[in-house]
């Protein structure tokens, strides 16, 4: 995908004349740094001091240890898989190569590579995501829990081969900052769990190369973050990269400032980027995951190199945990909104090992659980790691005394139900900042589940860049548990991470506590249709395990479009407007009726293509048929759209 003049119009009518300032600075630094690469200061009597408390590594529960073992031994013998594409080439990897479609990225300068065209560079994110090194977290852990030096050989032989073969500002993986922060953290901890190994010294602060690269990383950092409408998850990424960089490889002259400037820029954007409640702004639960992760690393090195940090950073990412305790079902999963690219801070985890449950692990071992939060059973090894170097403190915040099931700053609302049922509710902000970047077209969407299984699901994300038309449907209206008019989306897309016009949505009522009546009340609006108000409310019953879903139009007559998207383990057989749905939950049999709206017309899609509709992506690369029911219809104003879904429980087939 390239992008057209239209597009860059449109990109420049979302900014401020700050970053367009900014970003003209930008361009003259890059056309200057063409011909002007200086070279790293000399570094004499570098040492490396941020290592792990003593006991740390034995600490790890045994379970966490064997699957770190198998994905280790399995990246050994050569096999990785990044966004549902297998790499068989991780003994001698070709650091410039996309497995999915074979192309080879150009050699050049950094800033000239058109890495949005998918024809020229191949699949970006295939290529990126080798480069964080995140691979090579992992077997570096196992090298400090087994003492075998063969992981630490190999981890050793691929980041000489990757300093050689990316110099400073030469190629792909030298365009993007949050790729640099990510990779300059993972280098921290494999320096630090490679401690034990003969030779880290004269892979890191004695080799040359090495800090070369480090330098060339935090200077690129320095001169282009991430600016204006651009400054969410990245601009995190970066600020703790360079931070965290800067405290444990603090052997340059520029150290100290890079560190003050990244820490004033990590305060400010984690601020920035996080609701008073908790939320991320973004609205995109995988990058609340990811920002969440940076700042507890950037906290770790901070407190292992007795750097002082503001108490808002702390305070924030104690808001975020106890947030992130009160969204998720009774399976640790979160609600899936908006973008996601199985994106994460810090890797050193083997496969198998819950995300969410380590979050909350960690939030625990940092900052005490509340009574209410859900239990994790689960273990990991990061919390561990994080756990040693991170200093407990005493929150000067009053946290919630019970669950909170509304967030009115951000707009979610999630209603609970018996029988483990979990529903949450749409009703916030379109996206983050003037573009909204990952944000969805998804204003008053519903998604639905039962024990941890998607009923009434959110899609998901699939791609990126490079499938225009996928990337349009999984984040439509029409890819969403919500009503569309005359065929539009809410909100208008002005490119894959471009919002030109965002719905405004508001919640009316919010209404959880279901101790007096049993029946748990949400409704909101939104006007994303211009002429039109969509209104919806939705009601959950507990004694009859009954959930009302009822849409309002409030405008002229309008073509309708109501959609609800199943879960991929949800089989349905639909009949006029009533279909039944059964699955199967840890070998039992469970069903549910949905009743839909008898004015529609009603029919069941399932993975078609042309054009996209009734698809699940369960990560960043893969998507799989699911069944998408559509009703089509007029809207007039005379009356509502009634839903009604009700659980039957186990046990029936």
């Amino acid at each position: 995908m390239t992008m057209s003049a239209g597009w860059y119009l449109r990109r420049l009518s979302r900014m401020g004349p700050r970053e367009v300032g900014g970003r003209a600075g930008d361009a003259v630094r890059r056309r200057r740094w063409r011909s002007a690469r200086p070279n790293c200061p000399s570094v004499t009597g570098a040492r490396f001091t941020a290592v792990l408390p003593a006991g740390t590594i034995a600490s790890v529960p045994p379970d966490a240890v064997k699957r770190l073992v198998a994905e280790a031994d399995r990246l050994m013998y050569g096999h990785v898989q990044y966004f549902g594409v297998v790499r068989d080439d991780l003994t001698d990897p070709d650091w410039w190569c996309d497995p999915k479609t074979g192309r080879r990225a150009p050699w050049g300068y950094a800033f000239d590579v058109p890495y949005r065209n998918e024809d020229t560079v191949g699949d970006i994110k295939q290529i990126w995501e080798l480069s964080r090194h995140q691979y090579l977290t992992v077997l570096a852990a196992a090298y400090a829990i087994t003492g075998n030096e063969r992981y630490a050989e190999r981890v050793a032989e691929h980041l000489r081969s990757w300093w050689a073969a990316n110099p400073p500002l030469r190629g792909v993986h030298w365009i993007s900052g949050i790729e640099l922060g990510i990779r300059l953290l993972s280098w921290v901890w494999i320096r630090r769990l490679l401690d034990g190994w003969p030779g880290v010294a004269g892979l890191f602060e004695d080799n040359s190369v090495a800090l070369n690269q480090i330098w060339h990383h935090q200077r690129w950092l320095a001169a282009f973050p991430s600016r204006g409408s651009s400054a969410n998850n990245h601009v995190i990424a970066e600020a703790a990269g360079q931070f965290a960089t800067a405290c444990a490889f603090g052997w340059f002259p520029s150290s100290e400032r890079w560190r003050a400037d990244a820490l004033r820029s990590l305060e400010r954007h984690l601020r920035g980027n996080t609701f008073a409640s908790g939320l991320n702004r973004e609205l995109a639960t995988e990058y609340h995951g990811l920002v969440l992760e940076l700042g507890l690393a950037a906290v770790a090195e901070a407190d292992a190199a007795g750097v002082p940090v503001p108490a808002s950073i702390r305070l924030v990412l104690l808001r975020m945990t106890d947030a992130l305790a009160a969204i998720v079902d009774n399976r640790l999963r979160p609600p899936r909104q908006g973008d996601a690219d199985d994106g994460h801070g810090l890797v050193v985890d083997g496969a198998g090992t819950d995300r969410w449950g380590s979050l909350l692990a960690t939030g625990d071992a940092v900052f005490g659980r509340l009574a209410w939060w859900p239990a994790v059973t689960g273990t990991d090894v990061r919390t561990r790691l994080l756990a040693s170097l991170i200093k407990p403190t005493e929150p000067s915040l009053t946290r919630p005394a019970s669950r909170p099931a509304h967030f009115a700053d951000a707009g979610m609302t999630i209603l609970r139900g018996p029988e483990e049922i979990w529903c949450r509710c749409d009703g916030g902000p379109h996206g983050f900042l003037s573009i909204a970047a990952h944000a969805h077209a998804d204003a008053l969407s519903v998604e639905v589940r039962h024990d941890g299984v998607d009923v009434l699901a959110d899609p998901g994300t699939y791609c990126y860049h490079g499938q225009p038309e996928w990337r349009q449907y999984f984040r439509s209206t029409l890819g969403h548990n919500t009503l569309q008019l005359d065929g539009e989306d809410q909100s208008v897309s002005g490119g894959p991470f471009l919002w030109t016009r965002h719905a405004d949505s508001r919640v009316l009522t919010a209404t959880a506590d279901t101790s007096e009546e049993g029946v748990a009340r949400w409704c909101a609006e939104h006007d994303g249709y211009q002429g039109s108000v969509h209104r919806r409310r939705v009601e959950l019953t507990h004694a009859s395990q009954e959930l009302k879903v009822v849409d309002e139009v409030r405008g002229p007559r309008r073509d309708v479009r109501l959609a609800f998207h199943l879960g991929p383990a949800i089989a349905a057989d639909l009949a006029g407007s009533r279909a039944m749905l059964t699955w199967i939950r840890d070998g039992e049999g469970r069903s549910a009726t949905l009743d839909l709206p008898e004015q529609l017309s009603w029919r069941a899609h399932h993975g078609e293509s042309d054009p996209p509709l009734g698809w699940y992506s369960a990560g960043f690369g893969r998507k799989e048929p699911t069944t998408t029911l559509v009703g089509t219809g007029f809207a007039d104003g005379a009356e509502g759209f009634t839903t009604v879904l009700r659980f039957r429980g186990q046990g029936a087939r």
